[in-house]
């Protein structure tokens, strides 16, 4: 079904939470961890970081994780190996510091041995990460971040938000342009707090905002049959209404951020819907929240965040908050 689109309403006020993360001097600032391999999907990876303005004082770590592991020792010295991988992992990381140092963001390249899935997460808990940056799908002779493995277990059980990238049109050659994000919302805490993180940061002039909230309406099996048609009516109306509460409270929160929005009900399956507006809307980013349910490999598994972020056509960014991880 088309999406049902409602007003946008007039910018407002409002105080928003600062950012929880402190350097050791007790300033607010912004860490984001880059995780990247050898294939193109780092390109898209690092043009995006750099093209995007970011809060002052924002630093980088561009970490390369070296998997000896898929080295087999039946046809070649590991040692040897391992030892021009990491050499090499070490040069690719401190170019791709520079070239975000050059675009104003602080950084520094990193090198570490192990296995992808957790050393990500780990390193990011370590640093205290705001953001850990993958690409969508990767390739290399050592490290390999495919989509459906690293991507995926970074995703689940990073201890921060997370966003997927993905190449866009939009971008160009690392050249800052005005940007398109679809902020989806339950009106859960967690939704909340995905609308808090993008009213936090700069954006690039003239971004447009759209916020919207899925309405799955399911037809339940009831008798006598003849009392049905007045209880879908009234489930459809309690949902839409509730969908439309939701859109509110984080058009509140953006607009009281100078941000201004559009907004749309959508009705159908959220995993389904979600993905369709995005691709429709052409959307640059989709923005989700996460219901953060902990444990190995388990957070987000089958949820709408986890689904538009495996399978939408742009970036996807998990906003997760600290405060509710431990």
């Amino acid at each position: 079904m088309k999406a049902t689109c409602l007003p946008t309403w007039q910018p407002c006020r409002i105080a928003l939470r600062p950012d929880e993360n402190r350097d050791n001097a007790g300033e607010n600032i912004m860490k984001l961890l880059i995780a990247i391999d050898t294939s193109p999907s780092t390109d898209a990876v690092i043009s995006e970081v750099s093209a995007r303005p970011w809060p002052e004082g924002t630093v980088a770590r561009v970490l390369n994780v070296v998997d000896s592991r898929l080295v087999s020792t039946d046809f070649i010295d590991v040692d040897a190996y391992s030892k021009t991988e990491v050499d090499s992992a070490h040069a690719l990381v401190e170019s791709l510091a520079d070239r975000l140092t050059s675009r104003g963001i602080g950084s520094v390249g990193v090198v570490i041995e192990g296995y992808p899935r957790t050393k990500i997460v780990e390193y990011a808990r370590e640093w205290e990460a705001d953001f850990i940056f993958v690409g969508s799908h990767g390739h290399g002779s050592i490290t390999r971040f495919f989509l459906g493995s690293v991507a995926k277990a970074v995703t689940r059980s990073a201890p921060c938000s997370v966003e997927i990238v993905r190449p866009t049109a939009h971008r160009q050659g690392g050249e800052t342009s005005a940007m398109r994000v679809l902020l989806a919302t339950d009106g859960s805490a967690c939704s909340a707090a995905a609308a808090r993180s993008v009213a936090s940061r700069p954006w690039p002039e003239q971004s447009e905002f759209r916020i919207v909230s899925a309405v799955d309406l399911v037809v339940p099996v009831i008798e006598p049959w003849y009392g049905a048609p007045n209880l879908i009516s009234r489930i459809e109306r309690e949902t839409s209404k509730l969908a439309e509460q939701a859109i509110r409270a984080s058009e509140t929160i953006l607009c009281g951020a100078g941000l201004f929005t559009s907004e749309a009900v959508l009705v159908g399956n959220p995993k389904v819907s979600i993905l369709d507006e995005a691709k429709d809307w052409d959307a640059n980013l989709v923005v989700v929240g996460s219901h953060g349910r902990r444990g190995i490999d388990r957070a987000l598994q089958g949820s709408v965040s986890e689904a538009v972020a495996l399978h939408a056509h742009c970036s996807v960014e998990v906003i997760r908050e600290r405060d509710n991880l431990y």
